[in-house]
């Protein structure tokens, strides 16, 4: 749905061009555009890739072992319908540690492993509650190190592109609460009508 609404928005301002006389600048702006993202993507793929070999470094020396370790009992408590030794949990703590080093691209393949074993666990295709609150998790984007908008801010020669990270914190922070509380909400909301 949301291609056929991009597509849409694009042939609208290309008639809308045409008609206005204006379809130099858009072709201009275009090849601007695509120029633009091609240098960007260059640009974060060395970030990215950095970020990654930091997180190898990092499970090589068990750093994101102890991490998991200590996010397990967390995991345990917001995911309680989920089995402990299920490969679920191992993807889901994977996924969480990557977004909170800003590795979005890195955490994608986890999220979606886990909900590929929350599935099965559930053995329905309506999404259970552990797969609601994994995605409420991942919308409010847990992040302690946002390196995607830091690579972005050193691209475009931003002064200080680091200064963000305690706004990051305190945003990311407030959004995980309030995702998990309204997660919550909802859930007991439904137990209660039942």
């Amino acid at each position: 749905m949301i291609n056929y609404i991009w597509a849409g928005m694009a042939a609208v301002g290309i008639v809308y061009a045409m008609i206005n006389g204006t379809m130099d600048e858009v072709n201009e702006a275009i090849f601007e555009s695509a120029s633009e993202a091609v240098t960007l993507s260059i640009g974060l793929i060395s970030v990215l890739v950095f970020w990654l070999g930091i997180m190898r470094v990092a499970e090589k020396a068990g750093i994101l072992d102890a991490i998991a370790k200590l996010f397990k009992p967390i995991i345990k408590k917001i995911f309680p319908e989920i089995p402990e030794d299920h490969p679920a949990i191992g993807y889901i703590l994977s996924n969480i540690t990557a977004n909170m080093f800003g590795l979005g691209n890195a955490a994608t393949p986890m999220g979606i492993k886990a909900m590929e074993q929350m599935k099965q666990l559930s053995g329905s295709d309506t999404a259970s509650r552990s797969m609601v609150t994994f995605l409420a998790l991942n919308t409010s984007g847990l992040t302690l190190i946002p390196t995607t908008v830091i690579a972005i801010r050193m691209q475009y020669s931003s002064a200080s592109p680091t200064e963000i990270v305690g706004t990051t914190i305190i945003a990311t922070v407030t959004s995980t609460v309030s995702a998990l509380l309204i997660d919550r909400y909802f859930y007991y909301r439904s137990v209660w009508r039942k």
